[in-house]
């Protein structure tokens, strides 16, 4: 039976049988074989069985679907020949190559112990230890602005109510006489 084995590193191994009429290969969950990689398109490309010979389809990916290198729209795909989805590498194996695929899976492994180790952020223990920079609390740059609109509407209330009292006030007195 022909299958397509990954060869791109942390990918290693992983393999797509090609057991039906047709498959389909991309970035998303409906195709027949999933590769979740930016470069490969949602539906990248499809495989069709034709009796011995396997025939490749590209689907108008973004990153194109190329076989040994040259880019290719339709063609069959050979035992041994490259398939490169965007960044991804993928090899024809038959029957024949069973015994290297068993053996190239092991190192599969050692790849993901090589998992390079990224340093954490800042703790807040370091944070802490680190206090503010000399001068920061007596610094009047960022001081609290005042709200002169408030102030404003509360002085012309005040005066607009004076007024109105002494105008009522006024009013009175000359009602009386």
């Amino acid at each position: 039976m022909a299958k397509l084995v990954i060869q791109n590193q942390g990918m290693t191994g992983r393999v797509c049988e090609l057991h039906t009429d047709r498959t389909t290969i991309g970035r998303v969950e409906d195709n027949t074989f999933q590769i979740a990689d930016a470069s490969v398109s949602s539906h990248h490309c499809e495989i069709h069985l034709r009796g011995n010979e396997i025939f490749i389809r590209d689907l108008n990916s973004t990153n194109g679907t190329f076989i040994n290198d040259a880019k290719v729209t339709e063609s069959i795909l050979k035992p041994g020949q490259i398939l490169k989805l965007g960044q991804v590498e993928l090899k024809l194996e038959t029957d024949g190559a069973v015994a290297t695929y068993v053996a190239s899976a092991a190192p599969a492994k050692k790849v993901v112990d090589a998992t390079m180790v990224i340093p954490r952020g800042v703790s807040l223990g370091d944070l802490e230890k680190s206090g503010r920079p000399a001068g920061f609390e007596t610094s009047t740059v960022f001081s609290k602005k005042k709200n002169r609109a408030n102030t404003y509407f509360i002085i012309g209330v005040v005066l607009i109510g004076t007024i109105i009292v002494v105008l009522l006030i006024f009013a009175l007195k000359l009602a009386g006489k």
